[in-house]
């Protein structure tokens, strides 16, 4: 039995496709670079990461994307020997009536690459998808934003437009073939043709607790589209009870032994210490089997609600502490595991460390200089060894936990003039809220290497030092990681957390941090 989700840490949208014995996932990668996270496994339960596609600036500029922008719900699809791969690059989301959404495709022959130049599609609205016709005719889709509406209103339906199968360009007017169910704010629309019928997968009700996956038909792909006898394929909204929340947004896939598989985004909510729900591992990904049943597909449950666990085919490995070492130039993992926020940093590999150099404040919108990595498991523990060369209090390098650009902790080393020394201290903030806890008490650590730590268990977490690398000390200051979440976010977020390595130069750009390694272990 494996047990859900099969992605965990920040997975959303995931897009499924089943390919010569392979199940691949494209997932959402929002402001962090390089976009587009493609996993895959051979049996659903032991998972690798393939790659990141937009990994230049052609494909994706995000510098100045505010948080929780970029790329929404990318949809991967197979045919005439190519990958299809269809994203939004969001640039605008909150804060005015708009949304500016482009939206484009680019295909490869392997998925590892090279990716072609984008083709623009459209801005009509975000998560699109590609269908390819059984006759050789190509259709995008996507959901449609009406500025001038309020609420769920704004999402006012699902287009459908005709694309030339070489150029990718439309050769039609899109048409709105689906206005969604009573739930509305329908998204993420996923088209997959059975039987004579053409079946219409939407997300629909906002990505919270109220999320869900709805289902039509239709005879002719314009339509009309008749709703599914139970509307959803899924929905957890009223059973409180899962510990799989948010269950929408995905698609299904048939494997080669002609069973179907389902893979939607859901979120794992802990208690926060007044009684919130809230997900800091962000929406992650779990897998269910679908049965048909009179021409629909239905959870092989039953019900609603996906299951916990399932069986696939194979067993889940347990998961093992993973260690980068940068005494050898760049692990072979590391560009696989790590990302940066919305461009590539300043780096390099060298003198048997990864050096950081000096890059914009934690809550800029750009240039800021971060490798960081998903947090994956409620309980864990990350750690890193640094030795900072600037002498400025502007000047700074530490060990990261972040959900965006207005929360996070940073426990940070950094120049202090009045003690004549490096020091370490903790930069906090909660919704845009600064402060230093530590205050005037910054901690004296002298100009060598100082090994930093983050441990978290569940909702409660604590930074520690040691400069031998072994006698860590506690910092007195409790953290509360579920601030880390999309539920803290203002107004909203879609990401998770992340914990990783930053330099930091306010001053003139000069300043640089060596860090030996990063190691992540699971606790639980």
């Amino acid at each position: 039995m494996i047990k859900n989700p099969v992605l965990t840490g920040f997975h959303p949208d995931p897009s499924p496709l089943y390919h010569e014995g392979w199940f691949y996932i494209a997932t959402s990668t929002f402001e962090w670079y390089p976009g587009v996270k493609l996993s895959r496994s051979r049996d659903l339960a032991n998972w690798e990461t393939v790659g990141y596609p937009l990994s230049r600036e052609n494909l994706l500029y995000m510098e100045g994307n505010p948080k929780s922008t970029g790329i929404w719900a990318p949809c991967l699809t197979y045919s005439d020997g190519l990958f299809y791969l269809t994203y939004t690059d969001v640039k605008l989301w909150t804060g005015a009536a708009f949304k500016d959404t482009p939206n484009y495709i680019t295909t490869a022959t392997r998925l590892e690459g090279p990716w072609s130049d984008p083709v623009y599609v459209n801005c009509s609205g975000f998560a699109p998808s590609l269908f390819h016709a059984a006759d050789g005719r190509k259709y995008f889709l996507n959901m449609e934003w009406d500025y001038r509406a309020r609420g769920k209103e704004q999402f006012s339906g699902i287009l459908l437009t005709e694309l030339d199968p070489k150029t990718l360009r439309p050769i039609s007017e899109p048409v709105k073939i689906w206005r969604g169910s009573e739930k509305g704010s329908v998204e993420g629309p996923h088209l997959c043709q059975k039987d004579g019928y053409y079946y219409l997968f939407t997300a629909e009700g906002g990505t919270e607790y109220e999320h869900a996956e709805t289902v039509a038909r239709a005879r002719d792909i314009l339509g009309p589209y008749e709703l599914h006898p139970n509307t959803f394929l899924s929905c957890a909204e009223h059973a409180p009870e899962s510990p799989l929340q948010k269950t929408g947004h995905g698609g299904i896939v048939c494997a080669e032994d002609g069973r179907w598989w389902y893979a939607c985004l859901c979120g794992r909510p802990i208690l926060s210490q007044s009684g919130e729900r809230r997900c800091p591992l962000g929406r992650e990904t779990l897998i269910n089997e679908v049965i048909w049943s009179d021409g629909w597909p239905y959870l092989k449950n039953g019900t609603l609600v996906p299951d916990e666990m399932f069986e696939g085919y194979g067993e889940k490995k347990p998961d093992e502490p993973k260690r980068y070492d940068f005494s050898r130039g760049e692990p072979a993992d590391f560009a696989l595991d790590f990302q940066s926020l919305r461009s590539a940093p300043k780096y390099a590999f060298i003198d048997g460390c990864l050096r950081l150099f000096g890059g914009n404040s934690p809550a800029c919108a750009f240039g800021q200089s971060v490798f960081a990595r998903r947090q994956q498991h409620f309980a864990f523990e990350a750690a890193t060894c640094l030795t900072l060369h600037g002498r400025s209090f502007q000047k700074m390098a530490g060990l990261l936990y972040r959900y965006d650009d207005a929360t996070y902790y940073f426990l940070r080393v950094a120049y202090d003039e009045a003690r004549g020394q490096n020091c370490l201290g903790l930069l906090c903030s909660v919704q845009g809220r600064f402060s230093m806890p530590l205050g005037s008490e910054e901690i004296p650590v002298g100009a060598g290497p100082i090994h930093l730590r983050v441990r978290a268990d569940h909702g409660n977490g604590v930074f520690s030092y040691a400069l031998d690398g072994v006698k860590f000390t506690d910092i007195d200051y409790p953290l509360d990681v579920t601030l880390l979440s999309d539920e803290c976010a203002t107004p909203l977020g879609f990401t998770g957390a992340f914990i990783g390595m930053q330099a930091v130069d306010l001053n003139d750009k000069t300043a640089w941090a060596d860090f030996s390694y990063f190691q992540y272990t699971p606790l639980s």
